[in-house]
């Protein structure tokens, strides 16, 4: 049975295909087919109107209800995707699923660190299990041909008019996550313990994890004995799942650093301090530290993103500011990094008799380190419900996820990557020689059917694991 995927207004079949026609005529008309936004479209298309794939056996109940369930749960990821919301500012978000979670009866808590929302279900004895979802959107103006594409537009915390997406898959985040406590409400007889479903603010900024930790999460809630979570992944293909035990994820920090320096003309350098001269010697001073002072077995990033400084070809300005942006995993190679951050800025500050310059390090996130344990237990659960060949070993990444922070609250976590991309879509991709669109970019959508029935799947079969009654 083909399943469509209904545009905001529950769009006709013949709507679609009406469209779908249209796209394809300009997509056959792109100059060599190097227009990405119109492979996009075309693959779009191609992938709407095909039979979706079979899932695998997950137990035969929860195949079904997953099944019957898909339209309910794709009409709610449609609505997310088309209301996104900026970090710190998920107020209608945190509303809706506050009034999701209402419904089905679970015991909510709201405005754990802004707008974080949790549901608790109390279900007989057993063992306090938490599962996560992320809320807030990105500061990016869509460019999907998808027909339910967000047009959200707002003002940012610089007063600028920025468009609003949900380019990181949180919308998917937030579906699976409704469809897995639908599912587990309705069939208490499958499990028992108590189940929090956790909705989180402000993961872009690396903030909303320990904010609803600040606000006492574990001390007005109960501290569970596992957490999990999942992550689209937009280079793996949809019905398959990546796990990977230990250092998933890096630490992240920012830095901003104000090299000073004493202005004047362009045409009398020797009567100034040039910042920009500086700041380019930092630049190379800083390539240096990851190169002669970390171990090649411990990896490692710094990044100088930004550079801003001078007003006018022949004058010297008074400062110059960096932005750089730093990743590692261990704690020892973090603080390592940043300390020689320091000492690198003020050597060629010295040299140049400058100024000390400012540098302000902020947005910290600890590395992801997934539970070995807990891994160890739930990747064959995944792989008995989805497959053996659906569950595959996935590499560790210098991204960040603020997740992190339950594990280091002493929480043993758990966050599996979910395929968001339909593998025919990633095969034309391939065959194109054309990298898939990446999470944060203005191209990139999942394939939401498949990625919501394999993400439910998989997240119940791993809470029914965890929660299994004692017999």
């Amino acid at each position: 049975m083909l399943k469509i995927l209904a545009d905001a207004g529950c769009r006709s079949v013949r709507a679609l295909r009406t469209r779908r026609q249209s796209w394809l005529a300009g997509f056959a008309n792109c100059d060599a087919l190097r227009n990405l936004r119109c492979l996009a479209a075309a693959l779009f298309v191609g992938a709407s109107f095909v039979l979706r794939a079979a899932q695998p056996s997950a137990g035969a109940e929860t195949a079904k209800w997953v099944d019957d369930n898909l339209p309910q749960l794709t009409e709610l990821y449609v609505k997310l995707h088309q209301a996104p919301e900026l970090s710190l500012q998920e107020v209608r978000t945190s509303e809706l699923l506050a009034a999701e979670l209402t419904a089905l009866g679970a015991q909510v808590t709201r405005g754990l660190g802004g707008h974080g929302v949790v549901g608790t279900v109390e279900n007989g004895p057993g063992k306090t299990v938490m599962v996560r979802a992320d809320m807030d959107a990105l500061p990016v103006v869509e460019a999907t041909p998808v027909p339910y594409a967000s047009k959200v537009k707002v003002k940012d915390g610089s007063g600028a008019e920025v468009g609003v997406m949900h380019a990181c898959g949180h919308d998917i985040h937030m579906t699976c996550l409704v469809g897995t406590a639908r599912y587990l409400i309705a069939h208490k007889d499958q499990w028992s313990g108590r189940l929090q479903i956790l909705f989180q603010p402000a993961e872009e900024r690396g903030a909303g994890a320990k904010a609803m930790l600040d606000d006492g999460l574990f001390k007005k809630l109960a501290k569970p004995d596992f957490a999990l979570a999942l992550h689209v992944d937009a280079t793996l293909a949809t019905g398959s799942v990546g796990c990977r035990a230990g250092y998933t994820l890096a630490n992240v920090d920012s830095v901003d650093i104000t090299v000073k320096g004493r202005g004047g003309h362009g045409a009398y350098p020797h009567t100034t301090v040039d910042p920009i001269v500086q700041a380019a010697q930092l630049i190379l001073e800083l390539q240096t530290i990851v190169s002669r002072e970390i171990s090649p077995t411990d990896p490692a990033v710094i990044t100088v993103g930004a550079i801003r400084g001078g007003t006018k070809h022949n004058v010297i300005g008074d400062k110059c500011e960096l932005q750089v942006t730093v990743r590692s995993f261990t704690d020892e190679v973090r603080s390592h990094l940043l300390a020689a951050i320091r000492r690198k800025a003020l050597a060629v500050a010295a040299g140049a008799r400058a100024p000390e310059p400012t540098i302000v390090v902020s947005e910290g996130t600890p590395a992801m380190y997934n539970d070995p344990a807990l891994t160890g237990r739930l990747t064959p659960v995944l792989k008995k419900a989805l497959g053996n060949e659906q569950v595959v070993d996935s590499e560790p990444s210098m991204g960040g996820e603020d997740f992190s922070e339950y594990g280091r609250a002493g929480v043993p976590i758990f966050m599996f990557r979910l395929g968001a991309v339909d593998g025919r879509r990633l095969a034309r991709y391939r065959e194109m020689k054309i990298e898939p669109p990446s999470l944060h970019s203005a191209l990139f959508y999942p394939d939401p059917e498949g990625t919501i029935s394999t993400g439910v799947i998989a997240m119940t079969a791993s809470v029914l694991d965890l929660m299994a009654p004692d017999k």
